[in-house]
């Protein structure tokens, strides 16, 4: 459960990055249980379960 200030930091990050997509020079994949910054395949397709 993601607390209500916590919530409201990662809302605010959202605008921001939705209003200027260049401020993350490498891409993020958030998932239930794990987050992912930067782009390694194998990474990748572990957490997306992709053989």
């Amino acid at each position: 459960m993601v607390s209500s200030s916590a919530k409201k930091w990662l809302d605010e990050q959202y605008s921001l990055l939705a209003s200027d997509g260049m401020l993350v020079k490498r891409p993020i994949l958030i998932g239930d249980d794990f987050v992912l910054v930067g782009f390694k395949e194998t990474d990748w397709k572990n957490s997306l379960g992709i053989e």
